[in-house]
């Protein structure tokens, strides 16, 4: 039988690959396609919106479907309803969405406490085994080397730094401290005279170009040698299947907070 997924953000560009992706998949089955009340799409077909023709699902504003788990591709604003449905009707939900206030994550917490919830700024499989990479690098490099990450994405992206950017700050963070180093200090871009760079500071740089779908690099350099690591994003459907594995994973989780770690860690 397959799994039923409702998938907000529907007409974005992650909404519909992910949407275009599903109706290619035996194991899950698109049941429902939301979007704002105000967008020129409502009562549109989603699949032909997606570009893989007619499959009977609206996109609409409200969601009267029966479903067995939400993916949510939106803006921080559409997170909460879409979580507050998930727990009225006591289904799990996977929030790709980025550029939550410190409210909001708090608020994903405490719902994690009543259903399954999984929060990932990056569903590429890649990304996450980069993630892993970085803690490692952290607590293997100590603070005599710097470190610097650049992430570039579409003009369009309304938050920076990214959300894959950030988990990679806090998977080298986490790494120094485990290692028993300080925690390290944050710079987000520089620009003047900042003067010479200090100790254990981690820098973070965002660039908006045209088209690009992601990329990201972290740097790690000390007097005589450097050590980078990076991702390339060539196409959204990288997040779009990543997602769909994250849907097909949690479906029958418990209640609890899980991210795309779990996923691959699980072999799922």
């Amino acid at each position: 039988m397959s799994i039923k997924i409702a998938v907000t953000g529907a007409t974005g560009r992650m909404g519909r690959r992910i949407i275009a992706l599903a109706f290619g998949d035996p194991d899950v089955e698109v049941v429902a396609a939301l979007e704002t009340k105000d967008s020129a799409s409502i009562g549109a077909d989603a699949g032909e919106l997606a570009g893989v023709g007619r499959i009977g699902v609206p996109i609409t504003a409200r969601l009267d479907a029966d479903f067995d788990v939400l993916v949510e591709f939106s803006l921080p604003d559409g997170t909460m309803p879409c979580l507050e449905e998930c727990e009225r009707r006591s289904r799990p939900i996977v929030i790709g969405t980025t550029g939550h206030s410190d409210a909001d994550i708090a608020r994903i917490g405490e719902a994690s406490g009543r259903i399954a919830v999984l929060k990932a700024p990056n569903m590429s499989v890649g990304v996450n085994v980069l993630l892993r990479l970085a803690k490692q690098l952290g607590a293997t490099l100590d603070a005599a080397y710097d470190v610097e990450i650049t992430e570039t994405h579409h003009r369009f992206k309304v938050d920076a730094p990214s959300g894959t950017a950030l988990a990679l700050r806090d998977a080298v963070s986490d790494g120094r401290t485990s290692a028993g180093a300080e925690k390290p200090t944050m710079v987000y871009g520089r620009h003047g005279r900042p003067g010479v760079r200090p100790s254990g500071e981690i820098g973070i740089h965002s660039l908006r170009i045209g088209d690009t779908v992601g990329e990201h690099t972290i740097s790690l350099g000390t007097l005589g040698e450097t050590v980078t690591i990076g991702h390339t994003a060539h196409s959204r459907d990288t997040f779009a299947a990543g997602a769909i594995r994250a849907a097909k994973w949690i479906v029958d989780r418990p209640a609890g907070l899980y991210d795309m770690q779990d996923v691959i860690g699980d072999g799922g």
